[in-house]
């Protein structure tokens, strides 16, 4: 009754962890979210205690000499599985990449799992402050930091209409915007040519100005604006 209740605690302690990591998820909208949290960490905590109380289920029949097993083999199993779960929440559109930080909480959920069902509690609550505190209070502050925001654009023109590179970079540069890897392209068999290339701003807010200007200019066909990040 012992290994019951302890067995128990530690499932159910996992549990709490894992959905008070997949709350904050869900609440950014993220795909993976506090369903999903909460199983990855409960499912981790029970591989785990399979592994230790195996006693119970082998049988005091089974001579303990003539046994030899090793709880890491399941601890690197589950995490190798948990690769396959966060590669599922990561997708690219175009150059931009998102996901990452859903698919890096998902295999943080299956480790602090992982110290849930042996026992290690005081580890195992370390790691559900610290991936909490990451997840929310680093947002905050990212948000504040200086940073250098990377976008993919791609600007597509009629032929016969085509704006200057030099006046598409000037026009670029008064939004608050550098220029690199510009490429060329004609679509359409021959009728459209086409712009693409990545933009630097150290302002969030020069993205949403240049969108409303682009939509003024009568001569774009097409345009497209991809912030970088998760």
């Amino acid at each position: 009754m012992d290994s019951v209740l302890t067995v128990t605690l530690h499932v159910l302690a996992a549990w709490i962890a894992g959905a008070a990591i997949g709350l904050e998820r869900s609440f950014h909208g993220r795909p993976a979210g506090f369903r999903t949290h909460a199983l990855v960490c409960v499912s981790s905590a029970l591989l785990m205690a399979v592994t230790a109380y195996q006693w119970d289920w082998l049988g005091v029949t089974v001579p303990i000499e003539t046994i030899r097993t090793d709880p890491t083999r399941m601890a690197q199993g589950i995490m190798t599985g948990i690769g396959f779960l966060g590669a599922g929440v990561i997708f690219k559109e175009g150059l931009t990449i998102r996901g990452l930080t859903t698919a890096a909480s998902i295999w943080t959920t299956a480790a602090i799992g992982i110290l849930y069902g042996v026992g290690l509690t005081y580890p195992a609550i370390l790691g559900t402050g610290l991936t909490i505190a990451t997840l929310s209070a680093f947002r905050w502050i990212e948000a504040r930091i200086p940073v250098q925001i990377y976008a993919q654009y791609m600007l597509r023109f009629p032929k016969a209409k085509t704006m200057p590179e030099a006046d598409v970079i000037a026009l670029l540069a008064g939004h608050g915007f550098s220029v690199a890897n510009l490429n060329y392209r004609l679509a359409d068999e021959g009728h459209v040519f086409e712009y693409r290339m990545t933009l630097r701003t150290g302002d969030r807010t020069n993205l949403g100005a240049l969108a409303r200007r682009m939509a003024t200019l009568e001569d774009v066909l097409e345009f497209r604006l991809s912030p970088n990040g998760d």
